[in-house]
């Protein structure tokens, strides 16, 4: 005998946060867009191939930016004969897609500063710091406009996470640049690139484990199994527990399968309510299916 429980889980100001997040992402996207161009033509003017570099960096930025909005339009979907649980993992798989490009620049970063402490180029001017300290503070604001949301969200986060390292080669072109034209010392420009790239890449590795988590189907990570089903089975009416499968269906849900035995089928509801709401209020699993069988039915009752 199976018990599904199902909830509603929109608000409707749950709905307006989102709607307000999705237009500061989109107003993200087309700010970056045009500072691209705005470095690459920068770049082309200067004759420098290092802030044409960090464009194409920045134009990263633009299209992990512009994945997140996609993902947040199709996540919005409403649950349909091919998708029945909805499509928020989209979120989950963009955030994925943006980490693993995160390392791919890092690992990109670092290549190309080894190649320049073997052939060091000079930082062309002062045009190049003057972009950069323009770039510096678009991503400043890129970064400021997804802060709030980078907390809750692993595909706003991973976005999100785009733009500081963006930031921080800016950074970095500011400081070597300085540096370079005050005391000629070209070996600083591929050291910071190295600093740049190091944390780049430890930032998405230290991101990608709940990533994968969330997409393997496995447990919340506030959530010890072992515990749980030893936690269930003190339960009053409670004299068995198996088949337990406890997993996140998003980031803001889990849940939970199992088969609950049972000494008489009357106490269901009874025992039912009790553990529904134990689950909600000590693990934070607020959907639950629970099956319901009698001790002489050794598993194999419906």
């Amino acid at each position: 005998m199976e018990d599904h429980h199902g909830h509603d889980h929109s608000g409707h100001n749950h709905h307006n946060v989102r709607d307000m997040t999705d237009k500061k992402l989109t107003m993200a996207v087309i700010i970056n867009v045009g500072l691209t161009f705005a470095q690459i033509a920068g770049g082309i003017f200067s004759g420098s191939l290092a802030l044409i570099a960090d464009a194409l960096h920045n134009f990263s930025d633009a299209a992990s930016l512009l994945l997140a909005v996609i993902a947040r339009r199709i996540a919005k979907r409403k649950p349909d004969n091919k998708r029945t649980y909805g499509y928020q993992r989209i979120e989950t798989v963009a955030a994925l897609i943006n980490l693993t490009s995160l390392i791919l620049i890092g690992f990109w970063l670092g290549t190309e500063a080894v190649i320049r402490f073997i052939e060091p180029q000079p930082v062309e001017g002062w045009t190049v710091i003057i972009v950069a300290g323009i770039a510096l503070i678009i991503d400043a604001a890129t970064a400021l406009l997804t802060w709030k949301e980078s907390k809750t969200s692993q595909n706003i986060r991973a976005a999100f996470l785009h733009n500081i390292a963006d930031a921080l080669s800016s950074v970095g072109v500011i400081i070597g640049g300085a540096l370079i034209l005050l005391y000629g010392w070209t070996i600083i420009d591929p050291i910071i690139t190295l600093v740049i790239s190091a944390y780049v890449m430890l930032q998405a590795a230290k991101e990608f484990p709940a990533v994968l988590n969330l997409l393997l189907d496995g447990a919340p990570e506030s959530v010890n199994a072992d515990a749980l089903i030893h936690d269930m089975r003190q339960l009053i009416g409670i004299k068995g527990v198996h088949h337990v499968h406890v997993r996140r269906l998003d980031e803001q849900r889990n849940a939970l399968e199992a088969h609950i035995v049972i000494d008489d089928l009357k106490h269901m509801e009874e025992v039912k309510t009790s553990l529904k709401a134990f689950l909600a209020n000590r693990y934070d699993i607020a959907h639950s299916t629970l099956e319901f069988e009698t001790v002489d039915c050794k598993g194999n009752c419906s």
